[in-house]
């Protein structure tokens, strides 16, 4: 399986994907920059976290006007894998390829320490090696990661099982409705989420919590 690595000015967390892709998958990802019109034929996209472009305007908002994320947006279109993490679930979002917003935490401060996730769907692609209600661990680092939808919208993220990873009972750290941690599109195909997954694979990092979801979307058997 091939994946590609969305890269922008401002983000921060793309060697922990590359370490984390190249582990798993046994090869490195393609590297896409904020220029690039065309993205090479993979099976996986990830935008990993940081702040674009320095957060101006809003946190993915001059990012998602980029050539890149237009080309990310055609291969979504066709049914590639894309997964945005923390800066790149925002991206996701001002690029219309998810729905809702991300609105400043709660508590109006930065936070960045671990927290309990719940399996909400665990027959997606990207968590179909994880059981359903399971709870794992994964680090959080983020000061506008409180989702917020419309009514509407988000009777329609729960009825369709679009909710994939919530936090779990009493760790909602950021004031998300709904306790929402990730969700992904309605096709099914792309993924956004606050916690960062790609720093909890391997024993160094204190546990593999996070392994699971890059095996699913490459197609690792668990």
């Amino acid at each position: 399986m091939k994946s590609a690595i969305v890269l922008l000015p401002g983000l921060n967390r793309d060697r922990d994907m590359v370490a984390a892709l190249t582990r798993i998958s046994g090869k490195p990802p393609v590297i896409a920059w904020e220029s690039d019109t065309t993205i090479p034929d993979v099976d996986l996209i990830v935008i990993p976290g940081g702040y674009s472009y320095g957060d101006y305007l809003r946190c993915g908002a001059i990012a998602a006007r980029t050539p890149v994320l237009r080309a990310v947006a055609e291969k979504a279109a066709q049914g590639v894998l894309v997964i945005g993490v923390c800066n790149g679930f925002q991206i996701l979002l001002e690029a219309g390829l998810l729905p809702g917003a991300l609105m400043r935490n709660t508590s109006l401060k930065f936070i960045c320490r671990e927290v309990e996730l719940e399996i909400a769907n665990a027959n997606t692609s990207f968590t179909r090696n994880y059981q359903p209600g399971q709870i794992i661990r994964c680090p959080i680092a983020h000061q506008d990661g409180n989702y917020f939808t419309d009514s509407e919208t988000l009777a329609r993220l729960e009825g369709n099982g679009q909710v994939v990873f919530r936090y779990a009972q009493g760790a909602n750290p950021n004031g998300s409705i709904n306790d929402i941690a990730g969700i992904v599109s309605e096709k099914g195909n792309v993924l956004g989420m606050m916690p960062h997954p790609e720093n909890l694979i391997e024993d160094a990092h204190g546990g593999t919590d996070g392994r699971a979801l890059f095996e699913s979307a490459l197609g690792i058997a668990a």
